[in-house]
């Protein structure tokens, strides 16, 4: 994120969602899915911090960055791989 930040936030918000959407197809599974959207919301807290750094002056507060992420949403985690448990 450090070294993409000058970017157009179009190209940014692409990567990110193509990245979670790969991280998700990995790891979720069935018992997975709470430290997925761990990850997912510390994707959004580093997002936050590098976005502010764009500049001299902070672009986002937190209000601003939520109505940032309405327009362009990370996406969320969806068990993708069930398992089954034989007991």
């Amino acid at each position: 994120m450090k070294i993409n930040r000058n970017k157009d936030i179009h190209i940014i918000m692409d990567r990110f969602r193509r990245s979670l959407i790969g991280y998700y197809n990995y790891y979720c599974i069935t018992d997975n899915t709470q430290s997925v959207n761990k990850f997912r919301d510390k994707i959004g807290y580093l997002l936050f911090k590098w976005l502010n750094r764009r500049s001299q002056r902070k672009s986002f507060t937190w209000d601003k960055f939520r109505l940032f992420l309405n327009k362009y949403p990370l996406p969320y985690a969806r068990v993708k791989h069930a398992l089954c448990r034989g007991y």
